[in-house]
C-alpha cells in the first residue's frame, strides 16, 4: 500500500528531540511516537458498489510503527539510537521500546491487521524445514541406481 498523498510524515518531529539528557526524557518522547502512530492510521481506497453506483470510501489500515520510523519522528539517526542502547540508564528504555515495537508490529500481523508476510520478515520470522538422512546426519547422493522392471 502506498504512501498517502500528501504524506508528510518526514515533518513529524517530537517535541523533546534530538538530544535526550535523561532517560525520562527519551522514554516521554518515544511514547510521543506511539501516540502519533496510534492517532494516525494509513487510509486504504477500497470501492463499493451498490445498485450500480461505484462510491470509493477510504478503510483506516494500522499504521506499524518501526525503529525506522521513530528515529524519524525523534530527528535522530539509526546510530544515534543504537548509542542510546548503550549509555549507562538508558539501556532499559530502548529495550522496552523495542520490545513495544516488536509486539505492535507481531500483534498487528496476527490479527491480520498488517501484512503478515512483510512483518514476518521484519521480525526474522520464518517457516525453516531442514532435510537431514538417518539419525541427522548428511543426505548422501545415490549413484548408478537401477530400477527394476516389473
Amino acid at each position: 500500500m502506498p504512501a498517502p498523498l500528501g504524506n508528510q510524515f518526514w515533518k513529524v518531529r517530537s517535541s523533546h528531540g534530538p538530544i535526550f539528557a535523561t532517560p525520562d526524557v527519551l522514554w516521554e518522547a518515544c511514547a510521543e511516537y506511539f501516540e502519533w502512530v496510534d492517532a494516525h492510521p494509513l487510509y486504504e481506497p477500497r470501492a463499493f458498489s451498490y445498485q450500480g453506483e461505484v462510491k470509493v470510501e477510504h478503510i483506516e489500515r494500522m499504521r506499524a510503527m518501526t525503529i525506522s520510523g521513530l528515529c524519524i519522528f525523534l530527528d535522530i539517526a539509526r546510530r544515534t539510537w543504537d548509542n542510546y542502547r548503550e549509555r549507562d540508564g538508558f539501556g532499559d528504555i530502548t529495550a522496552r521500546v523495542d520490545a513495544i515495537i516488536r509486539t505492535q508490529k507481531f500483534e498487528g500481523a496476527a490479527a491480520d491487521l498488517l501484512n503478515p508476510s512483510i512483518i514476518a520478515r521484519e521480525l526474522g520470522l520464518a517457516d525453516k524445514s531442514e532435510v537431514t538422512g538417518k539419525d541427522g546426519a548428511a543426505l548422501v547422493p545415490i549413484l548408478n541406481v537401477t530400477v527394476a522392471s516389473a
